[in-house]
């Protein structure tokens, strides 16, 4: 008998240390946390819905936000905005210092805002790259999502004798007057300002939920006493991005692009080099469209470039207009791909950042050609080069009874035909029903004129103009 009430007691004391080791597991939450502390660009929105992603797979019971950043693209801000909103995770914001135009945005949408002693948030105004207030059109986006953001938190009726009073959680007046100068609001903000709060002005007006130092801070008076934290880290796709999008990263890229096809040219055919230039110019566009950067037509204004490139060499051989629009095409579609996107409303470019991609890419084609060049000699022409059997470099000696000039070459001096192409001055020529790369000494030859062979030069022939 005493056997089973020892046993029973065991059993009963180890059942409650399971419950009370549960029940304290139970009360320590999951805090996931994701920085934003850089201006807010495609980047941003990318990791942010991989953020709540991976909140949402660790089933964490809060999404913690620490913010530092002067704002970003407005497109970017309201689709992580509208993440928010959808959350059915708790999300909250630390304003360490700034939370300026679309940071702004995007704390406004958090369920609870907490700032640091010294912090700031609104100047929601969208401006241009130099800084300038853009036309009403865009403001008035902005003042509506500001408005609707605010009004999404709801609103409290409250009856006081005969008055009835309806008390905003987050005043949508408020929000518009951080976009909008125009707006007054008595007491607040004159017309011409445009409204910014710090952290107690914040907390006055129902736009701060506290003040705090840090995230532990934050957390207590969210009234969370014990937390685990797991931080958001960068995929590896993120960091080879991010290492990509560097501009001496592009600049290499581009010399490879360049190389690539210069060695393609010196090695006819789709080989090595083909390869290496294509999967460089890969590497070069794909991380700067996925960073809004790179638009489709850039691309396509990149290609179009190096189709006319081909065409002037091999369609119509010489260096002219297509030569010239090829080149031009290609260097815009690299400069305007290292930019923010063009939006062709006459707005003024940030002249710092245009500079750098003109300078990326100048240095990228420069060093390309004088690449190419320096490595064609030693990976081609030098006799322990890895390709030297690629490259004819056998001295064919005249004594040794070699022939400068094909036989068959030397029997077309003097014969007549057409210019298959435009001569201006080298082309091709049709004679006897085959076609030979000539060079004209008239200067130009339009396509169809008669023509007559002069003398022969090594696999050339001269021509000009028969006399009438």
């Amino acid at each position: 008998m005493n056997r089973t009430i020892y046993i029973l007691f065991i059993f009963l004391l180890g059942f409650l240390t399971f419950g009370v080791a549960k029940a304290e597991g139970e009360s320590e939450k999951l805090v996931y946390k994701f920085d934003i502390k850089q201006e807010i660009t495609r980047a941003t929105w990318r990791q942010t819905q991989q953020a709540f992603e991976a909140a949402d797979t660790l089933g964490a019971d809060v999404f913690l936000i620490h913010m530092n950043t002067y704002g970003g693209t407005v497109l970017d801000a309201d689709s992580i905005r509208t993440k928010i909103m959808q959350s059915p995770i708790p999300v909250y914001v630390f304003i360490d210092n700034n939370a300026a135009s679309a940071g702004a945005l995007i704390s406004i949408a958090c369920d609870s805002i907490y700032m640091r002693p010294g912090g700031s948030i609104g100047a929601a105004t969208v401006v241009n790259q130099t800084g300038q207030a853009m036309p009403d059109k865009y403001q008035s986006y902005m003042r509506s999502t500001m408005r609707a953001t605010a009004e999404s938190h709801g609103r409290d009726t409250l009856i006081t004798g005969n008055d009835t009073i309806v008390k905003w959680r987050r005043d949508p007046k408020i929000a518009e007057a951080m976009v909008d100068q125009s707006v007054y609001i008595e007491g607040l903000i004159d017309t011409g300002k445009v409204l910014t709060f710090t952290p107690v002005e914040a907390m006055e007006h129902g736009f701060c939920e506290g003040i705090a130092e840090n995230i532990p801070e934050v957390l207590k008076q969210v009234g969370i006493e014990e937390y685990k934290i797991v931080e958001y880290e960068l995929t590896w796709i993120e960091r080879i991005i991010g290492f990509l999008v560097h501009p001496m990263v592009s600049g290499l890229l581009i010399m490879a692009i360049i190389g690539g096809i210069y060695f393609e040219m010196q090695t006819p055919g789709i080989g090595f080099p083909l390869g290496v230039a294509i999967l460089a110019a890969v590497l070069y566009f794909a991380p700067l469209y996925l960073e809004g950067l790179a638009e489709h037509w850039e691309i396509i204004v990149f290609i179009i470039g190096l189709i006319l490139i081909a065409v002037e060499i091999f369609v119509l051989p010489g260096f002219g207009v297509a030569g010239i629009l090829g080149v031009l095409f290609v260097f815009v579609g690299l400069v305007l791909s290292l930019i923010e996107n063009v939006v062709f409303d006459f707005e003024p470019v940030n002249t710092e950042k245009l500079g750098v991609a003109i300078m990326t890419v100048v240095v990228g084609i420069m060093g390309g050609f004088i690449l190419s060049l320096y490595l064609g000699k030693k990976l081609f022409t030098s006799h322990s080069g890895p390709f030297k059997n690629l490259a004819l470099n056998t001295v064919q000696d005249i004594k040794e009874g070699y022939l400068n000039v094909d036989a068959s070459f030397v029997a077309l001096k003097g014969k007549t035909g057409t210019a298959q192409t435009v001569l201006r001055p080298g082309g091709k020529v049709l004679i006897d029903g085959e076609v030979y790369d000539a060079i004209t000494e008239a200067g130009f030859i339009d396509r169809g004129e008669d023509i007559i062979v002069l003398k022969v030069g090594t696999a050339q022939l001269y021509v000009d103009r028969p006399e009438v």
